[in-house]
C-alpha cells in the first residue's frame, strides 16, 4: 500500500522560500504572515493570487436542513462565508489539462 504524502508544515514552506529566494529564514517568514495577514485584511473585497485562485465573501441564503442524530428538520440561518475559487492554470497544472472537444 502506498503512503500518502502529508502536505507542507509551515516550517518547510518557510525553508523553500528562504532557499528559492536566497533569503534569510526569519525574511522568508515574515513575509509569509504578511502575505496572510494581507490576504485576510483584503479578502472582504476579493483577494486575488495571480494563478492560484481567488478568496471570496460569498452570501448564503438560508435553508432547511436535517439533524443526522434525530432526522428533524432544522431552519440553517443565512449567512456569510468565505470561499477559495481555485484558477484554471491551478487546475491544469495539478490535475492535467482537460481534453479539448
Amino acid at each position: 500500500m502506498a503512503k500518502e504524502a502529508k502536505p507542507m508544515t509551515k516550517k518547510q514552506i518557510v525553508d523553500h522560500l528562504a532557499e528559492k529566494l536566497d533569503v534569510p529564514k526569519k525574511v522568508a517568514d515574515q513575509f509569509l504572515m504578511e502575505f496572510s495577514t494581507l490576504a485576510y485584511k483584503e479578502a472582504k473585497k476579493s483577494f486575488v493570487l495571480p494563478g492560484l485562485g481567488k478568496l471570496v465573501v460569498v452570501n448564503r441564503k438560508a435553508r432547511t436542513g436535517r439533524n443526522p442524530a434525530t432526522g428533524e428538520a432544522i431552519k440553517i440561518p443565512a449567512k456569510k462565508t468565505l470561499k477559495f475559487r481555485i484558477a484554471k492554470a491551478a487546475k491544469d497544472a495539478v490535475l492535467g489539462a482537460a481534453p479539448k472537444k
